[in-house]
């Protein structure tokens, strides 16, 4: 079934705008960078047994780090849909002094500054993960029970850059839970990274490759006893810019644009000595279709064709597996999809300049679901992924309070007919 301007005036004449402030704000003000997730997954915990979610668990993927799930029943004939998003924040790591004096000073103050909430993780992604439970309960005032089951999931350890995490440890216990049937499996699901109420249906791929470029150290005045890693690692750059013009020639995809290389860090050098190691680090972007291991495979190709002194030694590592062991797969589901429609539907029927087929500029943990379990995704939520990870995180309260409406209309029509 559409969705019908009836039932969108329904939705916004039952919303509490007020409500739906007060708990992001108490969600912004509950800190979770990664690997300080707990609290916040206990608010969540609290938050769904209110909704009368049933089998609310707090349940940990690490020590003292949990996931939390919950279960609210529908109608019984729409299957079930699975929303999920991930509760943990990059650092606050400069932000009290950018804005020091400020309304802004805060981090988890949240303040409303000109129709917009600061904060962080506001937009990235906690916007998104009160969207899901305030289009819940907005279904309830309304008197709508939703065709499908909803199935909430709030999973850890999504974000990268504190030391010992950022590697989906969340997500692949909550496969493993889907995997092992403890919890149902969905039928379709919605990753709620911010879009800006775009839908995203693609994504893009990535490997992160620290390249270990080996000599031998020497005095600089007896050069000759030495084997010059720097200079090596000159030629290693050139054949990597080379390669990466080569992976920018490919025909584009159609919503995640071409692929490319990019030289992230280089460190090496001598103290007035020949140098005797460098590093270069990189990131490498696959698009859908790609594979890591074909892609790891031409590069390490790339740079070992490169001639160098025969007593250079070339290692190759790869820190930041996620789905695969070299990083994260791309993804992508057919745009044309039922429950693709009618999640644009209900976004443009709320919001007319929003709701577009997009795809995802970044790499989120949709290919768990789509790549290995085969249960399609996408994206879909408030906030401007352009200031998320940045001191000018904020997200737009009316794109906020639409969001809410528009999911809460996607929910109240999935699973029936075909949707499913």
């Amino acid at each position: 079934m559409s969705i019908d301007v009836g039932l969108i005036q329904t939705l916004k004449a039952s919303l509490d705008g007020d409500a739906a402030l007060d708990l992001l704000r108490r969600a912004v003000g509950t800190p979770s960078v990664t690997g300080t997730e707990a609290a916040f997954a206990n608010m969540l915990a609290g938050e769904l047994g209110a909704l009368g979610a049933q089998a609310v668990t707090v349940a940990d993927f690490a020590p003292g780090r949990p996931n939390v799930r919950g279960l609210l029943k529908g109608a019984g004939n729409g299957g079930t849909l699975l929303l999920t998003g991930h509760t943990d924040t990059v650092h606050v790591r400069g932000w009290a002094e950018r804005w020091a004096g400020t309304e802004r000073e805060n981090p988890f103050g949240a303040p409303v500054i000109a129709g917009q909430m600061w904060g962080r993780g506001v937009g990235d992604l906690k916007a998104g993960i009160c969207t899901t439970i305030m289009a819940a309960r907005l279904l309830s005032s309304a008197g709508i029970t939703p065709p499908a089951d909803l199935l909430f999931a709030f999973i850890g350890d999504e974000e990268s850059g504190e030391p010992g995490s950022g590697v989906s440890a969340g997500f692949r216990k909550l496969v493993g839970e889907i995997e092992a049937g403890i919890v149902p499996r969905p039928d379709f699901a919605v990753y709620v990274e911010p879009t800006q109420l775009n839908v995203y249906a693609a994504q893009l791929g990535f490997l992160i490759c620290d390249i270990t470029v080996t000599g031998r150290s020497a005095y600089f005045g007896v050069p000759e006893l030495g084997v010059d890693a720097l200079k090596a690692s000159h030629a290693v750059l050139s054949a990597l810019f080379s390669h990466s013009a080569e992976l920018e020639r490919r025909a584009p995809h159609d919503l995640v644009g071409s692929p490319f290389l990019l030289v992230t860090t280089i460190q090496g050098g001598g103290y007035i000595a020949v140098p005797g190691e460098c590093r270069i680090s990189l990131i490498l972007k696959l698009i859908p279709g790609e594979s890591l291991d074909r892609a790891v495979a031409d590069l390490e190709a790339a740079v070992r064709a490169v001639p160098v002194d025969p007593a250079i030694s070339i290692a190759f590592d790869y820190p930041a597996g996620r789905d695969h062991a070299y990083g994260g797969t791309p993804s992508e589901i057919q745009a044309d999809l039922p429950a693709v429609r009618l999640l644009t539907e209900a976004v443009k029927a709320v919001r007319p300049d929003r709701g577009a087929i997009e795809g995802a500029p970044y790499w989120s943990e949709a290919p768990f679901l789509i790549n290995r379990l085969g249960i399609p995704a996408a994206y879909c939520a408030p906030g401007d992924i352009r200031v998320c990870h940045t001191l000018e995180e904020r997200i737009d309260v009316q794109e906020y309070l639409d969001g809410i409406v528009a999911l809460a209309a996607f929910l109240a029509r999935y699973g029936e007919g075909e949707q499913h």
